[in-house]
């Protein structure tokens, strides 16, 4: 039971931390688009600004729940099960989600640079970037549910 109670909450926080990685690049959209009003560039940068910080809260509880599903064993063997002994389906996770970790802080990058008057990356670039997490969040679920590897 423990362990699904610590699954559960790794996803809960994942699911959070995903909903900014995804709307974080839509307000520099928004951003880009709205750069002759300096009103909508103020409540889009401190929408930004509190969406990139609850970002990096969400990220870091889910990490905590993650890092105990992967390593909780050692320290709670009657309690945790090794979950990926001898696979290496988690090596390849662990490094999408390092690239979504990047994706995630470039996109604050750029919040900043906006917020300094930095130019950004056209609306259209931005847009399409904006697809990126998608496709690396598909081979993260493919990869937890197949265990391919």
């Amino acid at each position: 039971m423990t362990y699904l109670l610590i699954k559960s909450l790794h996803l809960l926080f994942v699911i959070a931390w995903m909903a900014t990685v995804f709307y974080l690049p839509r307000i520099l959209v928004n951003l880009a688009e709205a750069a002759n009003e300096p009103t909508v560039l103020v409540r889009l940068q401190l929408m930004g600004r509190r969406l990139y910080k609850f970002g990096h809260n969400m990220f870091g509880i889910a990490f905590l729940f993650g890092l105990t599903l992967w390593q909780g064993w050692r320290v709670f063997p009657q309690a945790l099960p090794n979950v990926t002994a001898g696979t290496h389906w988690i090596d390849a996770k662990l490094t999408l989600v390092a690239v979504l970790l990047a994706y995630f802080i470039w996109a604050g990058r750029m919040l900043k640079r906006s917020e300094k008057g930095g130019a950004l990356p056209s609306s259209r670039t931005l847009r399409w970037l904006n697809e990126l997490p998608v496709l690396l969040l598909l081979g993260v679920i493919f990869l937890v549910i197949a265990k391919p590897f």
